[in-house]
């Protein structure tokens, strides 16, 4: 998701995800890696991979896009030869492969050009949904702040229809480039992921594009609108990072699933803490405004306030998510939790 606000003069400060601690550092361009999964979680019988892999598979693009030598390199930096395995024709090859191009570092403004934690790991719950149950099969689902378009990548495999969204031509434009170079290996028809953006300040419906052939390609037609409000299921990762933008997040949030179709929406997110001056303790920035923003339910699904806003929110168990993709470490500061929107309770 790009993040709101302007900045002053100066260059802008760099942020790096920990996803990408593998990547070669200091490199301004595009990278692609890809992250691997089959339809057996990590650790159990029949899925050799049980450890989390250090390896990093990348290919550098130059600023202009122009495409450089594939190489892999190992967690020390050195580099990984290929060498041909010798298979076992009675065990089925049930690998998979994601293919996301992404910056190594970028502004605060721009950190959808990124791959974080939260959307691996909601990638692994759409994965073990797919796998496991047929929950997601044949849906029509947004994805909120997609940024590189993990999740919806995931998702594409099953979805009827799903809905990329995010803000910036920049994200937009790289986020599209991951639905071409993932379709194929993925077998999932391009026509069913359309990436449109959604600026949360204009809230919902946004804006329908016109004819103009100089108008974005990523403006809505009213087909569309009308389309992505019969959507039953809502995604959003590692979008709660500022009070100002969880402010509009939720003002769009309550505004799409207030209309059409029954919706729920799956949010993931990973803690960040920093010293509080104020509080002269180490607290996670804005945590406690994201969870004004719904009430909590007990283990019933009862909520646990009588009264308060028309969200109520589950957390979800991560014991439950099981882990698929290898190529990341969840730690112990990510969260997941399941919204759903109740008209009869108060507004925020």
């Amino acid at each position: 998701m790009e993040a709101g606000g302007g900045g002053g003069g100066g260059e802008e400060e760099q942020v790096m995800s920990e996803v990408h601690l593998g990547c070669p550092p200091h490199f301004s361009g595009l990278h692609v890696s890809r992250f691997s999964f089959s339809s057996r979680p990590l650790g159990t019988s029949g899925n050799n991979d049980g450890e989390s892999s250090e390896l990093v598979v990348a290919t550098s693009t130059s600023s202009s896009g122009g495409s450089l030598d594939a190489f892999a390199v190992d967690e020390d930096g050195d580099l990984v030869l290929d060498r041909r395995k010798r298979r076992n024709k009675y065990v089925r090859n049930d690998h998979h492969l994601v293919t996301i191009q992404h910056r190594v570092t970028s502004s605060l403004k721009t950190v959808g050009l990124q791959v974080w934690k939260a959307a691996l790991l909601l990638a692994d719950f759409v994965l073990h949904k797919s796998f496991t149950s047929s929950d997601f099969d044949g849906v029509t689902a947004i994805e909120m702040g997609a940024g590189t378009g993990l999740v919806g990548l995931a998702l594409a495999r099953v979805a009827r229809r799903i809905f990329v969204t995010d803000i910036g031509t920049d994200i937009l434009d790289n986020c599209l480039a991951n639905v071409h170079m993932n379709s194929g290996t993925l077998k999932f028809d391009i026509a069913k992921v359309c990436v449109r953006e959604l600026d949360w300040k204009m809230s919902w419906p946004p804006p329908v594009g016109t004819h103009d052939p100089d108008s974005s390609q990523y403006l809505w037609s009213a087909s569309e609108i009308e389309e992505a409000e019969k959507a039953t299921v809502l995604f959003t990762a590692d979008v709660i990072y500022s009070d100002e933008l969880t402010d509009l997040f939720f003002d769009t949030v309550n505004k799409l699933m207030s209309s059409g179709a029954k919706k729920v929406l799956y949010l993931a997110l990973e803690k960040r803490y920093n010293f509080s001056l104020d509080e002269l303790d180490v607290v996670a920035n804005g945590y406690a405004h994201f969870r004004s923003f719904f009430a909590a339910q007990d283990e019933h699904g009862d909520p646990i306030d009588s009264d308060g806003p028309s969200l109520m929110g589950k957390q979800i168990n991560l014991a439950e998510v099981p882990q698929y993709i290898r190529e990341y470490d969840r730690g112990k500061d990510l969260e997941m939790w399941k919204i759903m929107y109740f008209p009869d309770r108060k507004l925020h």
